[in-house]
């Protein structure tokens, strides 16, 4: 149990290093997401405001994240210690946290987009950032998980 939870705290890191690199602003797919944000519309004394504004509570927000992060990392790292564990080759093991992306989190980036305060212009591609970002970050986990099993 002790190295699910060690696992999971490392595939929490390793979220947060790929979300940071993968929002960065100079990055496409941080540039889709300012514009997501409506950022790429505002001057830039508006953008340094706005961050201003946002600093007091980016500490809670940052501490949800990587609490969802955390719930994220233990849910790989439990599929697939538990599949090494009972004999499944870490190939499959894998496979099994795919299917679990596939299944589940592509269809909650999805409804999230569709129901959400999305501009249509840039839906599809808010839609495959945030999914491949998601698959990129799980294969990490899964993969870091498989080689301490």
């Amino acid at each position: 149990m002790i190295t699910i939870i060690l696992l999971s705290l490392l595939g929490t890191v390793i979220a947060i290093v790929v979300g940071t690199i993968w929002y960065m602003p100079s990055t496409p797919m941080g540039k889709l997401h300012m514009q997501y944000l409506g950022f790429d519309k505002l001057s830039p004394e508006e953008q340094q405001r706005k961050i201003e504004a946002a600093k007091p509570t980016m500490p809670k927000i940052y501490a949800g994240q990587m609490l969802l992060s955390f719930i994220t990392a233990l849910a790989v790292v439990f599929i697939v210690t538990m599949s090494m564990q009972n004999g499944v080759p870490a190939g499959m093991a894998i496979g099994f946290v795919l299917v679990n992306w596939l299944c589940f989190m592509v269809p909650v980036v999805g409804s999230s987009i569709l129901w959400g305060n999305v501009d249509r212009a840039i839906a599809w591609p808010k839609f495959f950032s945030e999914i491949f970002c998601n698959l990129t970050t799980v294969l990490l986990i899964a993969v870091v998980a498989s080689l301490f099993v």
